[in-house]
């Protein structure tokens, strides 16, 4: 009768040993996601974002003018952004990235990639 008590308390610990060691993994590599960049009224919102590795920030044009999205280090740059189209880019890299608009360069934004 002991020896059930202690087979079966020896398998629960190891099953919560297990349990835990499969969230940690989990916890340790953020799974990709998407943000959203809204343009509109001539600025990017959120202006700046913190996102994980392999994450898609897509931006959106609500403005009534065009508008472009482009990375001051040559990474990334959108077509000309007409009302409600959109442009997305998938950070590969952890880094600092900051953008613009090439159509009105007074329109920044950033990316910070973790």
């Amino acid at each position: 009768m002991i020896r059930k008590s202690v087979s079966a308390a020896g398998l629960a610990v190891m099953a919560i040993l297990f349990l835990t060691a499969i969230g940690g993994a989990n916890a340790q590599q953020p799974s990709a996601a998407a943000v959203e960049v809204k343009i509109d009224n001539f600025s990017f919102g959120p202006q700046a974002q913190t996102v994980a590795v392999g994450t898609t920030v897509t931006w959106t044009n609500r403005d009534d003018i065009p508008h472009t999205v482009v990375s001051t280090d040559g990474v990334f740059k959108s077509k000309t952004l007409d009302t409600d189209e959109k442009f997305s880019y998938t950070f590969a890299k952890a880094g600092t990235f900051a953008y613009f608009c090439s159509i009105h360069p007074k329109m920044t934004g950033k990316v910070v990639v973790q």
